[in-house]
């Protein structure tokens, strides 16, 4: 047997993955992710006076910590299941990645199971993010004082 006569015996045997409906899920998961984003950011800037600008750090700490929660009763799991990378992709991804590794480890203990293991794959999107926002900014420092753009 061939390489195109194995190929083939694959492509019959391999069950068909249903593109259109997976990307319909993640659009609708993510959307709907979004939209209570945009809810929490209303009620920020309703009731507590936030401005549109000011409101984003705590919607976004509070969308952490929503999948965190979700996470935690076991709710993130089924609805990532639904949706794959439209719940993985808002910063909800980051909440539930952090909670999934220390439940992994929790029969470790709390302090070296769970505290050891909960920035396991966090810790490099945080390292990350600070080196990026590092970068961004020293580039829009310069591009300022060369007059490029204002401030």
């Amino acid at each position: 047997m061939d390489q195109k006569q194995f190929d083939k015996i694959v492509d019959k045997q391999t069950p068909k993955t249903p593109i259109f409906a997976n990307m319909l899920k993640a659009f609708l998961v993510g959307g709907i992710i979004c939209t209570v984003g945009q809810l929490v950011t209303l009620f920020y800037i309703r009731f507590f006076s936030f401005t549109e600008r000011t409101a984003a750090n705590p919607t976004v700490a509070t969308m952490v910590f929503i999948a965190m929660i979700l996470t935690g009763t076991g709710l993130y799991k089924k609805i990532s299941q639904f949706g794959g990378a439209g719940s993985a992709v808002p910063v909800t991804g980051f909440g539930n990645a952090v909670i999934s590794a220390s439940i992994e480890h929790k029969s470790e203990g709390y302090v070296l199971g769970v505290g050891g293991n909960m920035f396991k794959l966090a810790g490099s999107v945080i390292v990350f993010g600070v080196l990026s926002a590092f970068i961004v900014a020293l580039i829009k420092t310069i591009l300022v004082k060369l007059g490029v753009v204002s401030w």
